[in-house]
């Protein structure tokens, strides 16, 4: 059940061009982004910084990749739902979007990202030694300015998965589960 009420797209409000712009990219306005429009700066906010990472030097495939290793770490069904439907999209089958939630992949390197990525969510990304954990990364060959990116898209799918947590976001995708034994606590 949702807790925090979605916001029309087609009515007149504070949101309305913002909700638009979605609806013209996306061809919906999926609820997550209805239910964010509560607070039209929240949105503008998300959808710049889900932007500037657009542009950045991880493809589109990695990107959804690491955003269903968080939503596997913390266990949030509607981003789980809503990244492999995306991730599918762009030709993540659906057994590498099933390792993925669980931060596992077919192919070595994404497996040692994923990894990270588990391990930043679940240690709230306070390491022993945090030079190691890097250094996993630059051994199979992730740059600074990639491991920077990989550290951002965490924030930013942390956001979205404590956001549908607490708002109770009605799932607007096939449903995929994020709750399985092995998925981080």
């Amino acid at each position: 059940m949702q807790h925090i009420a979605t916001i029309n797209p087609d009515a007149a409000g504070p949101a309305t061009e913002i909700l638009a712009t979605v609806k013209k990219k996306l061809g919906t306005v999926p609820n997550m982004f209805a239910t964010l429009a509560n607070s039209p700066s929240t949105l503008e906010a998300y959808l710049a910084f889900s932007g500037g990472l657009e542009n950045g030097l991880l493809s589109k495939a990695l990107r959804e990749q690491i955003a269903l290793a968080v939503a596997g770490a913390n266990q949030c069904d509607y981003c789980a739902s809503a990244h492999t439907f995306i991730a599918r999209s762009l030709g993540v089958d659906s057994g590498e979007a099933a390792r993925n939630l669980v931060a596992e992949s077919g192919d070595p390197k994404t497996t040692v990202i994923l990894k990270f990525v588990s391990d930043v969510v679940r240690n709230r990304a306070v390491f022993s030694d945090s030079s190691a954990a890097l250094d996993e990364l630059r051994h199979v060959g992730v740059t600074e300015a990639e491991i920077v990116e990989i550290i951002a898209n965490v924030s930013l799918n942390i956001f979205t998965n404590y956001f549908n947590h607490l708002a109770g976001t009605d799932i607007d995708f096939p449903l995929v589960s994020s709750k399985t034994d092995r998925v981080a606590a």
